[in-house]
């Protein structure tokens, strides 16, 4: 619902209050007039046409004969009817008003913040419901209810949505985190049991096997780590001047004997100086990431160009396969924790589903971004913007 069809907060109540209090006076008002208007109609009305020509006469000229127009009057209104007194009728009509019509303006009133009062009745019921562990409530917003409070209950709504989204991805992501701690760690356990019982030697392969799993299993805690440390806004980072086209060449470099071995070949373009200020170990963890990606995903294309450009003061970097790409449901997700693909890109991954996690951790710590995008052709462009700092500008 448009929060700009509602009145504002400021504007809504001053309606309401100065609705209510000219509409008491004008309706205090208009009873005294009519009470008036009635007696001097009735009175009028029953006075002889002589005696009304003489009374209208006297009222415009009073001073004609003063005395024979209170005779008048005192004779059609009665002698109290000049009373100035507390008691007088016209006093006693203004208290009886009052007490008539402060019920209906008090009640008037009630029903006027009717809409404020059950706006915040159902945003209450809403954080009782949160408080209870229901993130799926939602709090409808109330018709007449003021822009303000439509806006606040749109932005909680959407809150709720997001908390909802949240706690989905958490219980997610704690099934897969036991799952993926408890792999490793079952393989080693049961290696072990199996020397214990006499079922394998302890033998040096036999314990290389255990430790390799253990490896794994301090990998994926390194990598969960330093995942919590991104979402805390702890994720440290070592910055200093660095080239980033050096920092690409020496990944390729290290992985150099995987991608010969594979006939997978790794380009990079072009190879000009590309000077920057980042952490160039966290930076050299992404690109060695997504090399790797290519390398268990992409190997069947065989080939990955990596290119690098200025973009706005910083740097663009596209990582290009030429694999089986991936599905379009999948690329909205394939950043998030323990995300796999179902197609081709995922037979026998081996990985931990953390790795395009911990990229765009570090790329946002940076103050960039990452993004995946599915080739014209085949497989997958993966785009890296890191912005140079502002303090080195």
């Amino acid at each position: 619902m448009n929060p700009s069809n509602y009145q504002s907060l400021w504007r809504w109540i001053c309606v309401r209050v100065l609705t209510l209090a000219i509409g008491s006076v004008v309706v205090i008002a208009l009873c005294m007039w009519l009470r008036f208007a009635i007696q001097n109609l009735w009175v009028l009305h029953h006075m002889s046409p002589a005696l009304r020509a003489e009374f209208y006469l006297l009222r415009d000229n009073p001073d004609l004969n003063l005395t024979r127009f209170h005779e008048i009057v005192d004779q059609g209104w009665g002698a109290r009817y000049s009373d100035p007194s507390i008691a007088s009728a016209d006093w006693l009509m203004v208290g009886i008003l009052v007490l008539v019509v402060t019920p209906f303006i008090a009640i008037l009133g009630l029903k006027a913040a009717r809409p404020l009062s059950s706006q915040f009745s159902r945003l209450a019921q809403v954080a009782r419901a949160v408080t209870q562990g229901d993130f799926n409530t939602r709090a409808e917003p109330v018709k007449n209810a003021p822009a303000e409070l439509i806006q606040f209950t749109d932005d909680f709504n959407a809150m709720m949505l997001q908390l909802s989204r949240y706690e989905r991805e958490l219980r997610a992501s704690h099934v897969a985190m036991a799952h993926e701690l408890r792999s490793p760690l079952t393989a080693a356990v049961g290696r072990l049991q199996g020397m214990l019982d006499g079922v394998f030697r302890p033998e040096p392969q036999q314990l290389q096997m255990v430790m390799t799993q253990l490896l794994h299993l301090n990998r994926l805690i390194d990598e969960l780590h330093l995942l919590s440390l991104a979402d805390a806004g702890q994720l440290n980072l070592s910055k200093t001047e660095l080239d980033l086209a050096e920092l690409l060449r020496e990944r390729i470099t290290w992985l150099k004997p995987q991608s010969a071995k594979a006939g997978f070949d790794i380009t990079l373009t072009p190879g000009a100086p590309c000077r920057y200020i980042g952490d160039p170990f966290r930076l050299g963890q992404v690109f060695t990431i997504l090399m790797e990606n290519a390398l268990r995903y992409a190997l069947e294309g065989q080939r990955l160009d990596i290119a690098i450009a200025p973009r706005n003061g910083g740097y663009e970097i596209t990582f290009q396969d030429k694999g089986p790409g991936v599905d379009d449901s999948f690329l909205p997700v394939m950043f998030e924790r323990f995300s796999r693909a179902e197609s081709s890109r995922a037979r026998h991954s081996g990985g931990s589903g953390l790795g395009l996690s911990i990229a765009r951790a570090i790329c946002e710590a940076h103050g960039g971004r990452i993004s995946a995008a599915k080739r014209t052709q085949s497989g997958l462009k993966i785009t890296v913007i890191l912005p140079q700092p502002e303090n080195s500008q």
